[in-house]
């Protein structure tokens, strides 16, 4: 951050921006500063620093998370090579737990900015879609681990939840009709009812690993 002269009005500004707490925002300061090696940006190596994040079997998709521009807000599409404290605020933001005084209209925007994040970890292509090849993926990388499912039986635990999820946005289909993929509108129905809020929250800020639903 800047000169200590300066340094309040640029906490205030990035808590305006973020809703953290100035307090928050100084702790996450200094887990960058550890992260980066003490420079101003964060390239995606730096995260092999986190070594929780190494047996997570969506670490990838964790540390992408963190560089892809739609979760930055600056394109639909690609990611960045590095990220600064700001960017990094950003992205953190979307794991910052509900405040009990929030109203109607702020927990929705808060719920929607979680689940617009999580799905762009599913929608690799950025084509605005989560396709079963896509959701195929996912499933394959959070199963990897388990020595008594094999390729076909991922597959089918897939395809089955790719079906479910069709019935709920669909309805009945037609025989020949066909389900293209899960769009975000998709997504949130489908969600509905879940408890994303408590689920996606920071404990980065207490030097452990970041939780994530998957």
């Amino acid at each position: 951050m800047g000169s200590s002269h300066s340094m309040s009005e640029e906490i205030q500004e990035l808590a305006d921006k973020t809703g953290f707490t100035s307090d928050q925002i100084e702790h996450l300061h200094r887990r960058f500063k550890q992260l980066s090696g003490d420079q101003p940006t964060i390239r995606k190596e730096n995260f092999d620093r986190i070594p929780d994040l190494e047996f997570n079997p969506l670490r990838a998709k964790i540390v992408q998370a963190f560089f892809d521009k739609r979760n930055l807000r600056e394109a639909s599409e690609g990611l960045a090579d590095e990220i600064n404290f700001e960017d990094f605020l950003t992205i953190m933001s979307n794991f910052r737990p509900i405040e009990m005084n929030m109203d109607e209209e702020q927990l929705d925007r808060c719920r929607k900015q979680k689940l617009k994040f999580l799905f762009h970890m599913y929608d690799a292509d950025s084509d605005g879609k989560i396709t079963l090849q896509e959701y195929r993926k996912v499933v394959q990388e959070l199963l990897s681990g388990n020595p008594h499912l094999d390729k076909e039986s991922v597959r089918s635990i897939a395809d089955g939840a790719m079906m479910e999820a069709a019935s709920i946005c669909v309805g009945q289909m037609e025989p020949d009709q066909v389900y293209e993929g899960i769009t975000f509108e998709d997504f949130l129905k489908i969600w509905e009812g879940i408890d994303i809020e408590t689920k996606m929250h920071v404990r980065f800020l207490t030097m452990e690993p970041i939780p994530i639903c998957h």
